[in-house]
């Protein structure tokens, strides 16, 4: 078996239009009718994908669909399991902690057209809500020229799209669960008032680049915990990277502006690295954010899911 993008779900940078992320509970009622209605749901999946990207074939509509360490075990206590796949654990440093929640099942949708993303996830919900409760569902968009909320270009340092599989995807180092994926779910809210009153000047010491043109600072120009300082991780000297997208979501009226952020990996260890460091070494974002969830997934290849819902994978 050879790594081949192909085979994988969308964990790509392609932060969309109109973005929906949904992190469900399953109910753990009875095991057996639950296991069957995902294996009924892995079925459908991406028939009901492909049928979508047939009726709006401008749509662009791309989706990761995944499990927790609890769920997979849960689910499919027969099965191997992928090897860095485990609960997330909040991480904490001596300010800051990024916190721990529920979760079993994730959906990421992204399209061009909202419309699009409701029905996918219409149509999810018809094969899931008998057996999940909603945990989170929220609502992201593409601000100006792609730029997080908080006004800076968003994922310069994330791999170019020709070179993505390799930071993205599972190889031959698990090779049951090649062409899957790590992905990483957080959700952040920002005191947008505070970061509204720096000068742009403090802005872009504490990310690390310049906010309009994105080119970065020399080192002595950024704050010592700068975004870009703080995220960074290496493994014996050499940078590590993931694919990440940190999505917008707001309600203004209610002073409820955040960033959602994912990150794919082919290896959770280096996205686990990096909020390690974030916390250590007190990221600027931390100062003026709340982390309102976080939590692991592993996001299986389209032929997994076949295995899945042909039944044979978990005997």
């Amino acid at each position: 078996m050879v790594m081949n993008p192909v085979k994988a779900q969308d964990v790509w940078k392609d932060i969309g239009e109109h973005v929906q992320f949904t992190v469900l509970e399953l109910n753990r009622q009875d095991q057996a009718a639950e296991q069957q209605a995902i294996m009924d749901f892995a079925d459908r999946y991406q028939a009901i994908l492909r049928s979508l990207r047939i009726r709006d074939a401008d749509g662009d509509l791309k989706v990761a669909f995944g499990f927790s360490s609890d769920a997979w075990d849960y689910l499919f206590p027969n099965a191997p399991k992928p090897k860095e796949l485990e609960p997330y654990r909040t991480v904490s440093g001596p300010k800051y902690s990024m916190p721990a929640s529920k979760g079993d099942l994730f959906f990421h949708i992204r399209a061009r057209d909202e419309a699009v993303v409701y029905e996918a996830m219409n149509q999810f919900r018809r094969f899931l809500k008998d057996i999940t409760t909603v945990v989170d569902e929220t609502k992201g968009f593409r601000y100006f020229e792609g730029r997080a909320i908080i006004g800076f270009i968003d994922g310069t340092e994330a791999p170019s799209v020709e070179d993505a599989a390799n930071f993205a995807i599972i190889g031959d180092e698990d090779p049951v669960f090649e062409n899957g994926s790590y992905a990483f779910a957080q959700k952040w809210k920002h005191n947008m008032d505070f970061w509204g009153q720096l000068t742009t000047e403090e802005q872009e010491k504490a990310v690390g680049r310049e906010k309009f043109g994105d080119l970065e600072l020399d080192d002595e120009q950024k704050a010592p915990n700068a975004h870009n300082v703080t995220s960074k991780a290496e493994i014996d000297g050499e940078e590590q990277k993931i694919v990440r997208m940190n999505v917008p979501y707001s309600d203004p009226a209610q002073d409820n502006t955040g960033t959602y952020f994912i990150g794919y990996s082919r290896h959770w260890e280096v996205t686990k690295l990096m909020l390690k460091n974030m916390v250590n070494k007190d990221d600027y974002l931390l100062t003026f954010s709340d982390i309102l969830s976080g939590q692991l997934f592993f996001i299986p290849s389209r032929p997994l899911l076949d295995t899945i819902a042909d039944g044979q994978f978990n005997k």
